[in-house]
């Protein structure tokens, strides 16, 4: 049986997932037979999670990880173990791929020249960039006659107008590519498509969506087209999230080398892995951890985050015009009740009013029948995103 292998490679993971091919004539049909992913690469304790299509944990031999392993040896044990299936192989690999720059719009089948191209632009997305890439060269290798499809977290934003793209920088710099881009593209995407069916009903022309993980950002939907994001330039921008900072003024960035002494390194790995949640806290990145906290440091955390996604939304509905929907999704979206209620209470200027017992039930909709503007949590599915795109491109469906 052929199959759809997705890859999500990360600086310290690598999330896959595999779908058999008969089902890639829609979303709808496409489900996975497998979903897994290998944590604690380069560095930490290795970690294999494996789930079968209904979502049950299969049995893994985590014991016979070795001590250490990195992208590539992870990488090695997955294909091994796909190996292993006397009825299985695979059709096409799809890989999130984080930057498209300004020349990639769409999906598309890898080739050198194209791999080549996509990892000019690591500098844009040093943390992400070289990872999701990382595999390409390997698998090309082995797989010759395997096609490859790329699918890119930029792709959704870029026909957002020019005017949300653009920073107040000379000319020059633009006309390099120094704009706008946003990200979690993939995950956006997957939302737009299946909220029809997820409302029940038209979820009217004015929609936000707020990815809310590790990485956090949001995206004012018009008419299902993006029209603004948070993040930018790089996925830095906007909402503290994890470990990054979000949002900062440049002159700190300056003062910071010019006055504190700090090497641009020393600057980027502090606003990178030692900021956000982590850096207000002091205790925990992990917005469980957090919530769970009785430290005030942790709830200064909370608190803040919220604010910032309030103010974000305050300023994604003013370039919609209003709002008529606001959904959460992600891990922190999907997960954290009281995250959800303190954003939700912020924007009740808005016309959002929460339902509290849904709220906590993390029901799909979590306003009351009289709100004028709906909220609800929606799961996102970036790997059935990238596997339909794949089966697509690769002319398989």
């Amino acid at each position: 049986m052929r199959h759809i292998l997705t890859l999500n490679s990360g600086s310290s993971s690598l999330k896959f997932a595999l779908y058999p091919l008969e089902g890639a004539a829609s979303l709808d049909t496409l489900t996975p037979r497998y979903r897994g992913k290998y944590a604690g690469l380069n560095g930490g304790t290795p970690r294999l999670t494996l789930r079968d299509g209904e979502g049950q944990a299969v049995d893994t031999d985590t014991a016979a990880l070795p001590e250490k392993l990195d992208l590539p040896g992870a990488l090695e044990r997955l294909l091994h173990w796909l190996d292993a299936f006397s009825d299985l192989s695979l059709a096409v690999v799809g890989h999130r791929v984080v930057h498209g720059g300004r020349d990639y719009h769409r999906p598309v089948t890898l080739t050198s020249e194209i791999t080549a191209e996509l990892k000019e632009l690591e500098p844009l997305a040093p943390l992400h960039q070289p990872f999701c890439l990382a595999p390409v060269d390997p698998l090309a290798e082995r797989y010759p006659e395997l096609p490859q499809v790329a699918c890119f977290d930029t792709a959704f934003h870029a026909e957002q107008p020019e005017v949300a793209r653009q920073f107040a920088l000379p000319r020059e710099m633009t006309a390099r590519g120094l704009i706008r881009y946003g990200f979690h593209g993939l995950s956006y995407d997957y939302i737009n498509r299946v909220l029809p069916e997820s409302l029940g009903e038209a979820p009217g022309e004015r929609v936000i969506v707020a990815h809310l993980g590790n990485g956090s950002s949001l995206c004012a939907i018009h008419k299902g087209t993006s029209v603004a994001s948070t993040m930018g330039f790089t996925a830095m921008e906007g909402m503290p999230m994890g470990t990054r900072s979000g949002r900062l003024d440049p002159g700190l960035v300056l003062h910071l080398i010019q006055q504190e002494g700090m090497s641009a390194e020393e600057v980027s790995e502090m606003l990178y892995k030692r900021s956000g949640l982590l850096g207000v806290s002091g205790i925990s990145g992990d917005m469980r951890e957090l919530l769970e906290s009785p430290a005030p440091e942790a709830r200064e955390a909370v608190d803040l985050y919220a604010y910032r996604a309030v103010r974000e939304i305050g300023s994604l509905a003013s370039a919609l015009g209003g709002l008529d929907q606001l959904v959460f999704t992600a891990g922190i979206g999907e997960g954290a009740g009281p995250v959800r209620e303190a954003i939700c209470r912020g924007c009740e200027w808005l016309g959002i009013e929460l339902d509290a017992d849904a709220n906590r039930r993390d029901a799909r909709r979590i306003s009351t029948a009289e709100s004028r503007v709906g909220a609800w949590v929606i799961p996102t599915d970036e790997e059935r995103m990238i596997a339909w795109y794949s089966a697509r491109v690769a002319g398989l469906a």
